[in-house]
């Protein structure tokens, strides 16, 4: 029996060690330029361009084609999506489900809405492979990935400019040249969208707020994946916090992808981590 894990390239994950692995990606797209979120994509280049980019940009999601190509052929498959609030990837994926399980009976195929993106689909991902490995049967794994979404895995995140997310219509622009002009970091988390929780003045402040709120939403010293678009000193910064407090902590950091660079743009972090 074949076993195969997908998810959407907002996971920030291309390749997987240990399992049958595939990213669908997603593109971003300005009325000039289309990048498509892959391994070949060249993420600098794109965030010099996007930063000096005045019109509107956005971004584009797999569709079910895309998905059947990276289920293949396999006998069960487990998918990863962005939050479906924010990206159509979610409902591509479900009809691709649909229609790959009545073109192969016996198949399956379970699909996850992780209502997060960057680090935090990445550890679903990782769960999964690890239940696979274990050799849990496919009902297993859905259920226990599903605790595991709901009583464990967290993202929060801090970004330095909001200009993409601006002329993406996610806020406004108002909202943004405040950032920029006074220096504010702006971080929260999301739920049914992005949701602010706080605007720190400099680094050094949103760095140590970023800590206590991963503490007061239950963090106690499990897996952390920092995932940064071009502020390796701020991510080093945090996993310095996070180790001095709990020195046994598993803290990885690792680079945005494409979509996910658009979106927190330079300085910006993902933080995905366990909570309890």
């Amino acid at each position: 029996m074949s076993i195969k894990i997908v998810a959407d390239s907002s996971a920030n994950l291309y390749r997987l060690d240990g399992v049958d692995f595939a990213c669908a990606p997603l593109t971003i797209r300005t009325a000039e330029r289309e990048f498509v979120d892959n391994e070949s994509l060249d993420i600098l280049g794109m965030v010099d361009y996007l930063s000096k980019y005045k019109g509107k940009s956005g971004s584009a999601c797999p569709g079910v084609g895309d998905w059947l190509d990276v289920f293949g052929d396999a006998d069960e498959v487990y998918c990863v999506t962005i939050i479906s609030t924010l990206s159509g990837s979610y409902n591509a994926a479900m009809t691709a489900k649909a229609q790959y399980e009545e073109e192969n009976p016996g198949k399956k195929v379970f699909v996850l809405d992780s209502y997060s993106a960057g680090p935090e689909p990445k550890l679903l991902v990782e769960k999964i492979r690890d239940l696979v490995l274990e050799g849990k049967d496919f009902d297993t794994v859905c259920k226990e990935v599903l605790e595991y979404k709901e009583k464990k895995s967290c993202l929060l995140f801090s970004l330095e400019s909001l200009k993409n997310l601006a002329n993406n219509g996610r806020t406004s622009h108002a909202v943004a040249a405040l950032c920029s002009v006074v220096g504010i970091r702006l971080l929260g988390d999301v739920k049914d969208g992005l949701h602010p929780t706080d605007k720190c003045r400099g680094e050094k402040k949103a760095i140590s707020t970023l800590f206590n709120n991963m503490k007061e939403k239950g963090y106690a010293g499990g897996t952390v994946i920092i995932d940064q678009c071009f502020n390796e000193n701020a991510a080093n910064a945090l996993k310095i916090l996070i180790k001095t407090e709990f020195a046994d902590a598993n803290v990885r950091i690792e680079a945005t992808s494409g979509l996910c660079s658009f979106y927190a743009e330079k300085g910006g972090l993902l933080v995905g981590f366990e909570r309890g």
